[in-house]
């Protein structure tokens, strides 16, 4: 099942975000993305394969996290979430089966539940969790995005791909280990 994901649906608030939506003074809204799930789409697309969002709330700023990260396929303000996301499969050029969709809440199921791979962050409802394949350790805007990219493409055995990019421009070896620092008695 694994090995044949191509596509990756993120939702926003609570996957990409911690869920928190928060206002400023002018009463623009505000979201905060975690580096680490960014970089998880990076290497995402960067292994060949595709990112889409698929949210229910409309924001300037999802459109702006969309396009740093090179995320081609963005739908914003949807209601009804399966009809999207069968759009954007058409769009993708993918089967449900060459899908992992990652949601945090009830709007989700219908996706999570036909997509081939269904993740669930830790504080969605227990309905959501449930229905998934593989429920991530790390919570939504704190490296889920990143846990669940970092899974693929090991299972792909394209991690090493990844990896392999930054450590050939190491000068030497890498060091060795050092013991941890222990009090003397």
């Amino acid at each position: 099942m694994l090995d044949r994901i191509r596509l990756l649906v993120l939702d926003v608030d609570g996957v990409l975000t911690d869920g928190r939506i928060v206002y400023d003074s002018a009463g623009a809204e505000v979201k905060a993305f975690s580096a680490a799930d960014g970089q998880g789409v990076k290497y995402w697309l960067r292994a060949g394969h595709q990112a889409a969002i698929l949210t229910g709330r409309e924001s300037e700023t999802i459109g702006r996290r969309a396009d740093e990260l090179g995320i081609r396929f963005l739908r914003t303000g949807v209601k009804d979430k399966l009809p999207a996301f069968e759009e954007l499969l058409e769009e993708a050029g993918c089967t449900a089966a060459e899908t992992c969709a990652v949601g945090d809440d009830l709007p989700d199921l219908p996706v999570l539940a036909r997509a081939g791979l269904a993740v669930a962050v830790p504080a969605a409802p227990e309905a959501v969790r449930r229905l998934a394949h593989y429920v991530t350790r790390a919570q939504g805007g704190a490296g889920a995005v990143r846990e669940t990219v970092e899974l693929l493409l090991v299972y792909q055995d394209r991690w090493r791909d990844v990896t392999r990019r930054y450590e050939d421009r190491l000068p030497g070896r890498l060091p060795r280990a050092r013991r941890p620092w222990r009090a003397r008695p």
